[in-house]
């Protein structure tokens, strides 16, 4: 910033000092992420699946469409996804009982206990990052990180 400051004082500075922050500490989680996940045999993506069809609630299942709207993949994407979990016995398929064509993608008792898991290392890891912030910060970090996404995405 100070290097910046000097070398352009006709710029306001004030986006640079919020985003590049947010993009570090995005590395930071990345990182952080990726151990959880890894030291429950799992990657990021596989994460992602998982967690929306929990979220879900029991039965924890989700129509593949509905999973491609919670993880913002390509039906392809999802598609092969799909398949991967499964062969690892961590989803099945099932025929959609509204629709002859359509399938339901459901987290099996395995997957269940993955994704449980991996969700309770994520905290830790994220908690550990947040240790220095009073929990009155906390609360006030989040709240400004809604207002600044709000126009991004109606989810929080």
């Amino acid at each position: 910033m100070e290097a910046w400051a000097r070398e352009r004082p006709d710029l306001d500075l004030g986006p640079v000092a919020v985003f590049s922050r947010v993009s570090r500490l995005a590395r930071h989680l990345d990182l952080a992420r990726r151990e959880a996940f890894s030291a429950r045999g799992i990657e990021s993506w596989e994460f992602d699946v998982l967690a929306a069809l929990r979220r879900a609630g029991a039965p924890y299942e989700l129509s593949p469409g509905r999973l491609l709207r919670e993880t913002l993949v390509t039906s392809g994407t999802m598609t092969n996804r799909v398949d991967r979990l499964a062969a690892r016995g961590l989803v099945e398929r099932s025929p959609d009982p509204g629709d002859r064509r359509g399938v339901i993608v459901r987290l099996t008792r395995e997957g269940k206990a993955t994704v449980d898991a991996a969700f309770e290392a994520l905290l830790a890891a994220e908690q550990a990052l947040l240790a220095d912030l009073p929990a009155s910060e906390r609360t006030a970090l989040a709240g400004l990180l809604r207002h600044l996404l709000a126009p991004f995405s109606e989810a929080d």
